[in-house]
């Protein structure tokens, strides 16, 4: 499998351990979320001292960790005629309601039918277009609600406005709030 230019090899330092190989990640590389972390490591793209493992694996002082990352294939993201209920926007960000059943940005088993393909069409057939931090697959994107949940969403549609953003969100300086409907009686 063809690989990105870069390896990385992480030696485990003493007080790093015992802690789980895929959390020890994710908290070194914020650009990797723990589910392809986990995937990299199933997959065997990630091996500790030369041997493939499991992501639960408890990493430990003088470990070596090694990430290869294999070379994505160039993603056709199609601009596509989905509705949005856009709640507000200007030069900087789009504000949307998130319908339940949409799925947010391009993944295995989701290809199309995402939110960033409607939000493609969007800027196609209006003025304006999205941050480029969040790459191609994901672009603009601040934040995300799982496939079927309903909520507002914020969209950046400039690079300083994303960053600014995020790191909102990571000091936890931006309030969200959640509102659950329960029909019938919960058994617990």
């Amino acid at each position: 499998m063809p690989y990105v230019d870069t390896r990385t090899e992480i030696v485990v330092s003493p007080g790093e351990g015992p802690k789980r190989l895929d959390h020890f990640l994710a908290n070194r590389d914020p650009d990797f979320s723990r589910t392809i972390l986990q995937r990299l490591i199933l997959d065997g793209h990630i091996t500790v001292d030369g041997q493939p493992t499991k992501p639960s694996h408890k990493i430990k002082p003088g470990d070596v960790i090694v990430l290869r990352v294999p070379r994505a294939e160039p993603l056709d993201i199609q601009p596509e005629p989905i509705p949005l209920e856009i709640l507000y926007e200007d030069d900087a960000l789009l504000v949307l309601n998130k319908q339940a059943g949409l799925v947010v940005h391009p993944a295995p088993g989701n290809w199309s039918g995402t939110l960033v393909n409607a939000l493609l069409h969007h800027f196609k057939t209006g003025t304006g277009s999205f941050s480029t931090i969040g790459g191609k697959e994901r672009p603009g994107m601040v934040h995300r609600l799982d496939k079927n949940t309903t909520g507002v969403m914020v969209v950046a549609k400039q690079d300083r406005v994303h960053a600014g953003l995020v790191n909102q969100f990571k000091r936890h300086t931006i309030d969200r709030v959640y509102e659950a409907l329960i029909w019938g009686v919960p058994k617990k």
